[in-house]
């Protein structure tokens, strides 16, 4: 078993997407951490179509990561939300075996300086921990009027902090690369989720994301020390961020000081999105004239 890889589940959506992070990560990879990438079986072939032969990875089926949670029916994905399932198949890549860390890593990472091991894995072997209290992004929510995002965070804080029955300020880790131990999702399945006859699949929803499942279960059963740092990548949640912060002069050069990479969330750069367009011309139109409206509003 590996000390550590980086990890990425992908679909033909975000296809171009993972083909940036994979130049990025033959750029910046400087001591050849391995890369897994996984898809479902059905999108293997246009996966290797789409990156050729010359691009280094190691391809595993979400089926074989469904799979290897005895407690889990086959086919357990196709009656939940690809959002749901994507994060709950993220989670359980630990029990294939691989690696006793993986940096979980979304298709709309891109890496903008050298890495290595040790900016993701301490002098004595654990992982470092991402957490934080969100207080930046919180507050700059709140100074464009964005309750309904810092809501929707809290509420979330709160409600797996009830599953693990924790008071206390909330946590989060809201955005990768997710610095993952095997250690910790195991001691959460060992548990709290067979106790209860329960598999992760059962817990992970909406209200319940992953990031904060990870984030409680290491809070509560302690599996490896806490070594807590902060984002990794400079991430924009919402076009609105991203123009605020680009009309204060913050840009992609000059973020390499602080931050290994950047995020720009798949949610609102549409233009990356592969196969056949899902959305009308006129539903396309509004976006961008909903974009532009976002846009004007930064200067205010």
């Amino acid at each position: 078993m590996r000390d550590l890889v980086l990890y990425c589940k992908t679909y033909s959506r975000d296809f171009l997407r993972v083909k940036r992070l994979l130049a990025s990560i033959d750029q910046f990879n400087v001591e050849n951490i391995p890369v897994y990438i996984s898809t479902s079986e059905a999108e293997h072939e246009e996966l290797e179509r789409l990156l050729g032969t010359t691009v280094q990875y190691h391809w595993v089926s979400d089926e074989s990561i469904i799979g290897s949670n005895p407690k889990v029916t086959l086919g357990i994905e196709k009656n939940r939300p690809g959002g749901l399932a994507q994060q709950a198949i993220k989670s359980e890549f630990w029990r294939l075996g691989i690696s006793e860390n993986y940096v979980c890593l979304d298709s709309d990472c891109i890496f903008i300086k050298d890495f290595r091991h040790s900016d993701f894995i301490s002098a004595d072997g654990s992982p470092y921990t991402v957490i934080y209290q969100n207080k930046e992004f919180f507050q700059l929510a709140k100074n464009r009027a964005r309750d309904k995002v810092i809501n929707n965070l809290v509420n979330e804080g709160n409600a797996v902090k009830a599953l693990f029955e924790r008071t206390g300020p909330n946590y989060y880790c809201p955005c990768p690369p997710f610095i993952w131990s095997a250690k910790v999702w195991a001691s959460l399945d060992q548990q709290y989720l067979q106790p209860r006859g329960l598999s992760f699949w059962d817990i992970s929803n909406k209200d319940h994301p992953e990031t904060l499942l990870y984030l409680e279960a290491l809070l509560k059963y302690r599996a490896i020390p806490l070594y807590p740092i902060e984002q990794l990548f400079r991430i924009y949640y919402y076009d609105w961020q991203y123009f605020l912060l680009k009309r204060l002069g913050e840009r992609q050069s000059g973020l390499n000081v602080n931050y290994l990479g950047v995020i720009y969330q798949s949610n609102w750069e549409s233009e990356l999105d592969y196969g056949v367009q899902r959305k009308s011309l006129p539903s396309r139109l509004l976006r961008k004239a909903k974009r532009l409206a976002r846009y004007v509003q930064s200067y205010f």
